[in-house]
């Protein structure tokens, strides 16, 4: 790096790639460890049926199976704890259930009993041989229906709800609104799908302590869950984070399976493996989005916004972190928009189906898509631009910090300025005329152009209240650096990014920095990597701590070199220190650390979350007779504050974008109304691929935040939230001049197509 440049801001390829791209990455289920050798195999029997009482387990004729050592059910627990609550659930005990299912199944797919065998390939004809009796109960599976507590889940709660946010509703504020419009939105529900599915291994060590390998989003909270479930000394858990293949929110905290491999582990004192199958993954890996929307909003025909009310119901599923879904999505309600007056209510409910929890946003693009589409639907009522309805209605950049009504502090922003960045790079005015030549041309395949401004939360948890992580960064003899972060990567690169951070501050090369993580005796605390958290909190923490230790050598160094520290200076040529205006004299960081260690700790606490922001403008070619449609283009600003490395940074939004646009056109969970999945395979369930997505058009802009040194806010999420939106809006648009006023997700052809009939016979 030559003097007086920066490394911070620019492009830099990614440290971890070539290991990725040459010997591929070493998951959970790939790990050679001494400590696994004689490993034997889980396999779990899983319940057929969505709701039911069990009337029997007969393990028999398993246990005689070859290979079989041991088959548990719910009755072999004893001492373990139930699974814990949900995040900012006010569930209580009765909706808790047990690791295995105990005496009544709530899904199909929940563990019902494990079978552990010698071999691998044993344990899926071992499965087959454990009688399971099961009486079949009612099943809910539609959450309107759930609500109605007719067929509950845990009768001892006495009702299906697992979450109301419990606000009183203002009946007159509407009645000052010229217009007002009201229409249910449904978010379906979509699975994870992380190309790594779960896994685990565990050994029991010869001095009693219990080794996890898991693929995790953070390895300290697997174990503090692992620590109350098995009642288990703190001191005698050791989780281990190797390489993750994906996580989206999903793997964030420890499920039903994650918890029986290492109690297996101790009950066999031998070392235990699980990993699933891609039709498990499906199946029981908790699930996203899921919610009953219904929004209203109410305005002037100037196209002034007055007034708007998200109703919001939550399909919880059978547990799952549905309350801080539905909790984020009423928070963040009124997204971009300075509207006088906002209500969101929002209501979590059990149901018959896999357990709902995080996926990529978390409640924010649920709030997002919904606000974006009562907008299109305002200004269709009023017969104006969606953009100019947008442009009048965002908060002016002179009101930040905004306090939303619904109590988020957003911290800075420049929203209408992102519109409009938008607008002009799509060619906004071209592409209008473009779809006025289709519409009266009678053309079948005709234009949509959608549009969506955003703003989510990252960093922070529900309210406006400040998070941490910590760093510990040490310099060697040999001139490298080690980097010890409670932060957890699975794709986003925090290897190089936290390089760049030391390197900057001392010149070493990115190289010869090592990034370690996600191993509970090196890095004891944690918060992993979850709500775009990682940069923001564990990046501040790598670069205050890294400040810390050039201070620290500094003081050496000034004794050393009978110099002042303040005489000092970084000379990142060399990595080393020198002093003003004395060439010559100076000393490496690498001799500092032979003579005496020259390690640093630091906590990084942010003052509060912060609050990326962008807009997404989507163009779409919607085939009226067949209903097939095309993403043409796909135009977007995502705005996370200072960017440390424009190739990560893109990474992550065209990640985001893909699974964005996956939401809105393909990607659905389905069940039928017995609680049966319909959607198991990638042949029922269409993930995207590169073959149906245009090159993205990516736009920088960048507003820092105050909130931390780097100025960098989360960018993890940001691309979905925006992406959903624009493109629903694009293909309902298509279809505007047609009488289509709205189409839910994901927009199929068959979806697509009925609507258009439905327009045509007057019952759109």
């Amino acid at each position: 790096m030559a003097a007086g440049t920066s490394i911070l801001g620019t492009r830099v390829l990614r440290t971890e790639d070539p290991s990725f791209l040459t010997r591929g990455a070493v998951y959970t289920d790939d790990i050679v460890d001494d400590r696994l050798t004689g490993a034997v195999y889980v396999t779990f029997v899983r319940s057929p049926v969505a709701h039911g009482r069990i009337v029997s387990i007969d393990k028999t004729a398993a246990l005689a199976a070859e290979g079989v050592v041991d088959v548990v059910t719910a009755e072999d627990l004893e001492g373990v704890g139930l699974l814990p609550p949900p995040p900012g659930s006010a569930q209580g005990k009765q909706m808790r259930r047990s690791i295995l299912a105990a005496d009544v199944v709530r899904f199909v797919g929940e563990p019902v009993a494990a079978v552990v065998t010698q071999e691998r390939y044993q344990g899926e004809d071992a499965a087959e041989l454990v009688g399971v009796d099961i009486e079949p109960l009612p099943a809910v599976v539609d959450p309107r229906e759930a609500a109605k507590d007719e067929v509950l889940l845990f009768p001892d709660a006495g009702t299906n709800t697992t979450y109301t946010s419990d606000r009183e509703s203002d009946p007159t504020m509407f009645d000052d609104c010229e217009v007002v419009v009201t229409q249910e939105v449904i978010n379906q529900r979509v699975a994870a799908v992380p190309l790594e599915v779960r896994a685990m291994a565990a050994a029991a060590g010869a001095d009693g302590r219990l080794v996890v390998w898991a693929p995790s989003q953070g390895a300290q909270g697997f174990k503090s869950t692992i620590v109350r479930v098995l009642k288990q000394d703190e001191d005698q858990v050791h989780v281990v984070t190797p390489e993750v293949g994906g996580g989206f929110g999903a793997k964030i905290f420890p499920d039903a399976e994650h918890l029986l491999v290492p109690w297996l582990a101790k009950r066999l004192d031998r070392p235990v493996r699980w990993v699933e199958t891609r039709s498990e993954n499906l199946l029981a890996m908790p699930q996203g989005r899921g919610q009953i929307q219904t929004v209203t909003i109410g305005g002037r025909r100037d196209g002034t916004v007055q007034a708007y009310r998200l109703d919001v119901l939550q399909d919880s599923g059978c547990g799952g972190m549905a309350s801080v879904l539905a909790s984020l999505t009423a928070l963040m309600a009124p997204g971009v928009y300075d509207i006088a007056k906002v209500e969101a209510n929002a209501r979590s409910v059990a149901t018959n189906t896999a357990p709902v929890a995080a996926f990529r946003g978390a409640g924010r693009p649920e709030a997002t898509a919904a606000v974006e589409r009562a907008m299109d639907l305002f200004a269709a009522e009023i017969g104006m631009d969606p953009a100019d309805v947008r442009r009048k209605n965002v908060v002016a950049p002179d009101k930040f910090p905004f306090r939303t009504s619904m109590g988020a502090l957003y911290d800075s922003g420049e929203y209408a300025a992102a519109l409009d960045k938008v607008l002009a790079g799509a060619g906004y005015e071209d592409l209008r005329r473009e779809q006025q030549q289709r519409r009266d041309r009678g053309d079948v395949v005709q234009l949509g152009l959608g549009m969506s401004t955003y703003v989510e939360i990252t960093g922070g948890g529900l309210e406006a209240s400040g998070d941490d992580e910590n760093a510990t960064v040490e310099i060697h003899a040999d001139g490298s650096a080690t980097v010890l972060t409670g932060t957890s990567p699975h794709g986003q690169g925090h290897a190089t990014a936290w390089a760049m951070l030391v390197s900057e501050q001392t010149g070493i090369p990115l190289e010869k920095v090592t990034v370690k993580h996600g191993d509970t005796d090196l890095i004891p605390k944690g918060g992993g990597t979850g709500g775009s958290r990682s940069l923001q909190l564990g990046g501040s923490a790598v670069f205050t701590t890294t400040q810390q230790l050039v201070e620290l050598a500094k003081e050496r160094a000034a004794a050393l070199l009978e110099a002042n520290p303040d005489d000092l200076v970084v000379d990142t040529e060399n990595a080393g220190l020198g002093v003003v205006g004395t060439p010559g004299t100076s000393v490496s960081f690498a001799d500092l650390a032979a003579k005496e260690e020259l390690r640093a700790e630091g906590v990084f606490a942010a003052p509060g979350p912060t609050y990326p922001f962008g807009a997404h403008l989507a163009a779409v070619e919607v085939d009226t007779e067949s209903g097939k449609v095309v993403l043409r283009r796909l135009v977007t600003v995502d705005d996370a504050g200072t960017v440390l490395n424009p190739l990560l940074f893109d990474g992550q939004r065209h990640g985001g974008l893909a699974q964005g646009v996956a939401q809105a056109l393909f990607e659905e969970v389905l069940y039928d109304e017995d609680g049966n999945p319909q959607t198991t395979t990638f042949a029922d369930y269409p993930i995207v691929s590169a073959t149906e997505l245009p090159s993205f058009e990516l736009l920088t802009m960048e507003t820092p935040t105050s909130y931390n040194p780097l100025g960098a806010k989360g960018i993890g999420e940001a691309a979905t939230i925006g992406s959903t939106p624009a493109v629903q809006n694009a293909v309902v648009d298509a279809l505007a001049h047609l009488g289509v006023r709205h189409v839910d997700m994901p927009l199929t052809p068959e979806r697509v197509w009925s609507a258009v009939t439905a327009a045509g016979e007057g019952n759109a």
